[in-house]
């Protein structure tokens, strides 16, 4: 198994920093991050990149637009839509000469997961959304629970720290991110040192965090689920207070011979304590290649 250092291509027409596991002649699955503050590559943690990659399987992780060192934006101006970050991962295929993959979306990394299966169909081999529901922000499904009012009244609390201030910024991911967790399973020092390199990589720390939400996400594609030929695992925490666990069954209730796997304590997150679980569950769907 190798562990290429990462390095910025073209794809789609942008640039986007990008980092390889394992044997490039293995089934590839590209990892698409999506976690809110942390869109970066990193938060798919190297051990378990190694894990996945260990089970003959070639990783590729990315940073999504204005994230990391792939193509940055001016704060409050994403000049992209949710359907350019789809074709992000399409453009990715084409890079590395790929003429399908895996995809594994984490929250609004599922969001780009599914539509490029609905989009771009013959190129997505298999699905697995984690941690993700089937919509966007926008008009809300009353069917669907929408984010907890906790994390709302967090939210709303949280100070917006000095972006150019290195500590402050840290600490205001890290509070962020223990938000979404489920303290029992919370890594201070872990998501500590995530947020000091998402920090120290991305070009422009005000645009990752002002942009993601404004950028335009386009038609709905709920209602084209049924359509989805992608084989799809549903993998979500049970205590998940930003995409509440009801989004998981809708996905799996819609999506044809959909799979759900549960995380029982767990919120919007995928701490070490369910890798055992969450690496063995994507290894057995993405053993068809």
């Amino acid at each position: 198994m190798t562990n290429n250092n990462e390095r910025v291509v073209q794809a789609n027409g942008v640039d986007l920093c990008v980092e390889t596991f394992g044997n490039p002649a293995d089934p590839a699955i590209i990892l698409i991050s999506g976690a809110p503050l942390a869109c970066s590559m990193h938060w798919w943690e190297d051990v378990f990149c190694e894990r996945l990659a260990a089970g003959s399987r070639f990783l590729i992780r990315y940073d999504t637009r204005d994230f990391g060192r792939s193509a940055t934006y001016k704060p409050g101006d994403p000049q992209y839509s949710l359907r350019d970050l789809a074709a992000d991962v399409v453009g990715l295929l084409d890079t590395f000469g790929l003429p399908n993959a895996h995809l594994v979306g984490f929250g609004v990394g599922g969001w780009i997961g599914q539509l490029a299966a609905l989009d771009y169909p013959d190129r997505v081999t298999s699905l697995t959304l984690i941690s993700t529901r089937p919509n966007a922000q926008g008009p809300t499904d009353p069917d669907l629970p929408e984010h907890s009012e906790e994390f709302m009244a967090y939210i709303k609390e949280a100070p917006e720290p000095d972006w150019s201030n290195r500590a402050e910024v840290i600490e205001y991911i890290v509070g962020f991110q223990h938000a979404l967790a489920n303290s029992h399973f919370f890594d201070k020092a872990t998501k500590h040192d995530l947020a000091g390199r998402i920090f120290d990589r991305t070009a422009n720390i005000a645009s990752s965090m002002k942009n993601p939400p404004l950028v335009d996400k386009g038609d709905r594609w709920r209602e084209r689920l049924g359509e989805m030929r992608a084989p799809t695992l549903v993998i979500h925490g049970t205590e998940d207070p930003f995409f509440p666990y009801g989004n998981a069954l809708a996905l799996e209730k819609e999506i044809p011979d959909a799979q759900l796997i549960a995380l029982e304590q767990t919120g919007h997150e995928l701490p070490r304590a369910v890798w055992d679980v969450v690496v063995s569950a994507i290894l057995r769907h993405t053993e068809a290649s």
